[in-house]
């Protein structure tokens, strides 16, 4: 609606009958200069808030740069240049929450220490990549670079302007030496199975990639490293998929706790419980002693059992294999984006057979998606559970381990649910909320509260709060709500927020950082590590908060979760997005001079007013070809 638009019309009334011809088309002219006021109005506020945003990060950088104490950075990107190189490539963002403000501006400059140059002595190449951890650590690749985050990278350092970062990343660790330079092993190898660097850990890289080509299309790079992909996944397939033929999770993919990045689980607990021969160690009295922190499994290493069955513990560490939600619903993403990039593969090299292999893997995808919601989802429980797998070589098989644990909520980070069947799983997000489920004072737990076996004060995933988690669940809530809830309401868009809010004051915005975990009862800050790169935030506020849908198509969508009652306003611009310049404005009050709410939802492409709405909470899908 054109705000100025009743005052052109009240004009256009008092003008007379008489002269009806000529009164209509004075009319017209008055709405569109009325019109043209008024998106220059838009316009003047965009630009003041761009500069405004742009002096904030400039001031915050440099407070930034000034604390004592933080990790040096990993790559080129330090106190002398990283002002310069933020302000050139990140999408700059400002709002009425000064605490969100500095929280973004925060991780930025640090995702910017953490962009590391390799000179690889394997393959004599050298690479950007993206470390976790600061300097060289036992479990990372030969360059620092850790797979367990790589997903969390992919989707923020996607926003960056310049788009080498994330090409070069993903040449290290899918075609790279990466991809076939063995895991060397060493006293963190708790495991007996070798295997490529680019498979120590889990990850949904390869989704990840196809969440990079969805800001930065680039079909002869994608073209030149598709058949890496498949690779890539031919790997995870041929290692980590339950064979045994009758078992309930044959073909279902498997972990161990430590290579999801999740060190100690609740499920790994009862499955270790119900284990007989090698883990009849571990029982509901005494488990805390063996799985409950790195120094239990010392404890473990001295046991009976640990003498008796050596292949079935390394160190202490049990070889007991889950097949969860987790990691089923990172398969689950990868073969979806080799689908869906292929596809783009056949459109854009139309020789290339691509469209098989496109069908091939959507197939592929479905089975797998047919099979999690048959085999892990409860309906009793609401909840898509673990169960230990059927081809473990020690330990219970197939066993469900009948604990609510966050992963649960993985599927929906992937859209996994099946659209005609959304309701059906839709209760498991009553716990989201919940005292009982995963809501604390301080933040989101990894495992649901009324479980007797809660406990967030050890250094485990059961109940402690870890942001690796939460990054997967804000995602996966925000995509619940807008592609499987047909109606949102403002409770719906307050749950995402308040856990939004809570994340955003454990960094403790008045200096802030981002470590490991947190303690979700009464935790003020992080814990673990300085400015380590672990999870996401920036892409919590421009995808999951704001609303900004990427697409490979050559257009966008931008439908805001945002509480309408809680910002007065927010600018997120100078937005890199299939080589043009995105700038979104909301604001309530335009014009200070005017009484009552002006609110109005902006976008620009390359400067020009695309679209608009006067509700916040609505979807616009911004076409580039126009």
């Amino acid at each position: 609606m054109n705000l100025l638009f009743p005052l052109c019309l009240r004009q256009c009334i008092r003008l007379s009958r008489a002269s009806a011809m000529a009164s209509l088309c004075i009319a017209l002219g008055l709405v569109t200069a009325c019109s043209s006021r008024q998106e220059l109005v838009f316009s003047k506020e965009r630009d003041r808030l761009q500069g405004l945003s742009h002096e904030l990060l400039a001031t915050q950088v440099d407070e930034f740069n000034s604390y004592e104490g933080r990790p040096k950075s990993d790559g080129p990107y330090n106190a002398h240049n990283n002002k310069a190189f933020l302000i050139s490539n990140i999408p700059l963002f400002l709002s009425s929450d000064d605490a969100t403000n500095k929280v973004y501006n925060y991780r930025w400059w640090m995702v910017s220490k953490h962009l590391k140059e390799y000179a690889d002595p394997e393959d004599q190449q050298k690479y950007w990549v993206v470390t976790e951890f600061f300097g060289p650590r036992p479990w990372a690749s030969l360059s620092g670079a850790i797979t367990c985050p790589a997903g969390h990278q992919f989707y923020d350092v996607r926003w960056l302007r310049d788009d080498k970062y994330l090409k070069s990343y993903a040449d290290y660790f899918i075609r790279g030496s990466a991809s076939h330079l063995n895991q060397r092993e060493n006293g963190n190898f708790l495991t007996y199975l070798s295997r490529p660097e680019s498979h120590h850990f889990s990850s949904w890289m390869l989704d990840g990639v196809d969440a990079y080509l969805r800001i930065h299309p680039d079909s002869a790079w994608l073209h030149g490293i598709l058949p890496d992909m498949e690779r890539h996944q031919a790997v995870w397939d041929s290692l980590f998929t339950v064979q045994r033929s009758g078992a309930k999770t044959d073909g279902l993919y498997k972990i161990l706790d430590l290579y999801d990045g999740m060190e100690f689980s609740l499920s790994a607990v009862l499955g270790l419980i119900a284990s007989e021969g090698a883990y009849d160690l571990y029982t509901a009295d005494n488990w805390r002693d063996y799985y409950l922190g790195w120094g239990t499994t010392d404890n473990a290493a001295k046991s009976a059992q640990a003498a008796q069955y050596p292949r079935a513990y390394r160190k202490g560490y049990p070889d007991l294999y889950l097949v969860r939600p987790s990691v089923n619903g990172y398969a689950y993403g990868n073969l979806r984006a080799l689908s869906e990039l292929y596809r783009m593969d056949e459109r854009d090299y139309a020789q290339s057979g691509a469209s098989k292999k496109s069908a091939l893997y959507q197939q592929r995808a479905t089975r797998l998606q047919n099979k999690v919601m048959d085999v892990l989802w409860n309906d009793e429980d609401h909840f898509f559970n673990s169960y230990t797998a059927g081809d473990n070589a020690f330990g219970a098989h197939d066993f469900e381990a009948r604990v609510r644990e966050s992963v649960g909520y993985t599927p929906w980070y992937f859209n996994m649910i099946p659209a005609d069947k959304a309701t059906d799983y839709a209760d498991a997000w009553s716990l989201f909320a919940s005292d009982k489920g995963f809501n604390n004072k301080q933040g989101m737990t990894t495992a649901e509260r009324q479980h007797p076996y809660y406990n967030e004060q050890t250094y485990a995933w059961n109940g402690r709060g870890w942001p690796f988690q939460n990054s997967v669940v804000y995602k996966a809530y925000a995509n619940y709500l807008r592609h499987y809830k047909q109606d949102i309401s403002d409770a719906d868009r307050r749950i995402l927020y308040d856990h939004i809010r809570k994340l955003t004051a454990l960094h403790n915005p008045a200096q802030p950082n981002i470590g490991e975990w947190y303690i979700p009862s009464d935790g003020k800050t992080f814990g673990g590590e300085q400015d380590y790169f672990h999870s996401t935030f920036p892409d919590i506020i421009i995808e999951d908060l704001l609303g900004f849908k990427a697409q490979h198509d050559d257009k966008f969508e931008v439908q805001p979760l945002l509480p309408e009652a809680e910002w007065d306003f927010f600018y997120l611009g100078r937005l890199r997005y299939h080589e043009h310049d995105v700038d979104i404005v909301w604001k309530k009050d335009w014009d200070a001079d005017k009484p009552g709410d002006q609110n109005m939802l902006c976008v620009w492409v390359d400067g020009k007013l695309a679209a608009r709405s006067e509700r916040l909470n609505t979807k616009l899908t911004v076409s580039l070809s126009k």
